[in-house]
């Protein structure tokens, strides 16, 4: 077993969990979307990024912008809420909270990707 190939899976199936577990609730409600699971989604994220910097492979390519798009858009989710949370008087709304997890959504979009990119290498890999 190649211990490096079950930390890059780790992490990609990691980001996809903590991703959906963050998204999943009732869009416009603040009290179904953490904000410390937010942060352990774009640091996990950040880290699955990082360990696809070094795959020189086409895939690896594709793989690694998957992870662009989702740190991008948790990225800009992330400018949004503290933009909401500090420097908008009217604070958290439904309306912003819809947003956050819109983009939260593209997230989990661009983490499926990487995800079937994954299992398809795997299975390409055995035979």
């Amino acid at each position: 077993m190649n211990f490096e190939k079950v930390i890059f899976a780790f992490f990609i199936l990691l980001a996809f969990t903590l991703n959906f577990g963050f998204f999943y609730g009732d869009i416009d409600n603040p009290a179904h979307h953490n904000v410390y699971e937010f942060f352990a989604v774009i640091v996990v994220n950040l880290i699955a990024t990082v360990l696809k910097l070094g795959d020189r492979t086409h895939l690896g390519a594709v793989l690694l912008a998957t992870s662009l798009v989702a740190v991008l858009q948790l990225v800009v989710a992330a400018v949004v809420w503290g933009v909401v949370v500090y420097g908008s008087p009217a604070g958290m709304t439904p309306e912003h909270m819809a947003s956050i997890v819109s983009l939260s959504a593209g997230a989990v979009a661009a983490n499926v990707v990487s995800v079937i990119l994954l299992v398809s290498e795997t299975l390409m890999g055995r035979r």
